[in-house]
């Protein structure tokens, strides 16, 4: 069964010339759009307040005033909603003054009805986007934690380096081991830069095989290969004037790799299956935990065109002094996510909090408060050392890990995931933030078998 059908675009058409009004209006509904018609500035500003439409079709000339003025009223009302402005009597200076008032369109009639029908379509296409823009940033907004949060020195060095790459168009590599948050700078850099309002595309390019990963980036024409039954874009062309963050880029295959360096060079590329190229103008920022001047399998030429701007993100141990502080930030707002009232760390909590190596960072760090907030009782209001040790694997553990090696936290971190996925591969993968191939070479490394882990 198909899923619920997107209700049709309102177009307010104000005309006062009945039949070309009502032309104009049964042309729009042949092509799926809901017109309704307006002959006055009166009646156009009621119908606009009582329900705003998708966009107004709007005739300079109305018998009681006109369209600029009519502009300027309804425009406060709902920024929003575009406005193509229609005139029988067109002048250079009345489409200047139609624009700065704010139209995004001034035709002068008589207009080709299936030319409208485009420019209307290309019109709220672009408002769609923008909305859905603005819904993400603020979506994203209530949920990230700022990437900057701290005062240790660490932290703001890495923001002094952040903003003085902003204005620049060249690739960024984001440093930094799993879960340190090299996602949440990405798209802090895309939304403070000259491209913020643009589109900001991520993929994450952990294990994915070379066919998929290509005609994800570059897309395909129709019939490029079996089950290719129509033509796609490909992310570099959604990204189009704005950012495209490759997580994980290290992943990237080898027989990609020279493409992609190409698309860096030329800001050009071809779809799969195509003859011509296409232009684009994107940012890329990119991001791995790997040492990829050290990676044989990681072209060098591709490695220093990406390493244009450097920036890493430390580790949780190295900004001890930041953790107490993203604790509490992630507290309040795991608190209000799940409904509940305000929860505060006691002492004992920090101190837990400050004592822990944090191997998985600010993914792990998250993920032992949101759980430990989950074994509250709804009437605690403090979340204890006790309660956290549930989370931690008690204190003992807590407090030996900080005098373990690197490599023996990861492993246990590794073990006690798995114990805690029951010893699921593809579920620990994800909360680790690793693809299924990254964790069987961390077990085998480790010499971790899943079956062992099982309880």
């Amino acid at each position: 069964p198909r899923g619920p059908r997107r209700a049709a675009d309102v177009v307010l058409l104000v005309e006062d010339d009945a039949a070309i009004r009502r032309i104009i209006a049964a042309h729009f509904s042949t092509e799926g759009f809901r017109a309704i018609e307006a002959a006055t500035c009166e009646e156009a500003e009621r119908l606009f307040r009582r329900e705003p439409p998708d966009l107004v079709l709007l005739d300079h000339g109305l018998p009681d005033g006109n369209g600029l003025e009519l502009l300027g009223r309804l425009q406060p009302i709902d920024p929003s909603v575009p406005f193509v402005m229609l005139t029988a009597n067109g002048s250079i200076d009345m489409a200047v003054r139609a624009i700065k008032e704010g139209a995004e369109q001034f035709l002068v009639k008589p207009v080709d009805l299936g030319a409208l029908v485009v420019v209307v379509r290309r019109l709220l296409d672009h408002r769609r986007n923008k909305l859905a823009r603005l819904a993400g940033r603020a979506r994203d907004a209530r949920g990230a934690v700022d990437p900057f949060l701290g005062t240790s020195a660490v932290i703001r060095r890495l923001r002094e380096a952040a903003k003085r790459l902003l204005a620049s168009p060249s690739p960024v590599l984001i440093l930094g081991e799993t879960g340190t948050g090299k996602g949440v700078l990405a798209r802090w850099i895309h939304e403070n830069g000259p491209r913020a309002d643009e589109s900001f595309v991520d993929l994450n390019c952990a294990g994915l095989s070379r066919e998929f990963l290509e005609t994800e980036l570059f897309g395909h024409e129709r019939g490029a290969f079996t089950g290719a039954a129509i033509a796609k874009q490909g992310l570099f062309e959604v990204a189009h004037r704005g950012t495209l963050f490759l997580d994980e880029i290290g992943d990237v295959d080898p027989l990609v790799q020279p493409k992609l360096l190409k698309v860096l060079d030329d800001q050009r590329f071809r779809r799969l299956g195509d003859v011509r190229d296409r232009r684009v103008d994107v940012r890329l920022v990119a991001a791995t935990h790997s040492d990829l001047e050290h990676d044989t399998r990681f072209r060098r030429d591709l490695y220093y065109r990406i390493n244009t701007l450097p920036l890493r993100v430390p580790a949780l141990r190295e900004r001890t002094e930041d953790i107490v502080p993203l604790a509490e930030t992630l507290l309040s707002r795991i608190s209000a996510d799940l409904g509940r009232s305000p929860v505060a760390f006691d002492e004992a909590a920090k101190a837990r909090l400050v004592a822990y190596p944090w191997p998985g960072n600010i993914r792990e760090l998250r993920s032992i408060i949101e759980r430990a907030v989950l074994l509250l009782d709804p009437e605690e209001e403090v979340l204890t050392g006790d309660r956290l040790d549930e989370g931690l694997g008690g204190t003992r553990e807590a407090d030996a890990a900080s005098r373990l090696t690197l490599l023996e936290m990861e492993r246990r971190h590794v073990e006690r995931i798995l114990r805690e996925e029951r010893g699921d591969v593809l579920a620990a993968a994800s909360v680790l933030g690793l693809s299924r191939s990254s964790l069987y070479e961390r077990m085998k490394k480790f010499g971790i078998r899943a079956g062992r882990v099982r309880r």
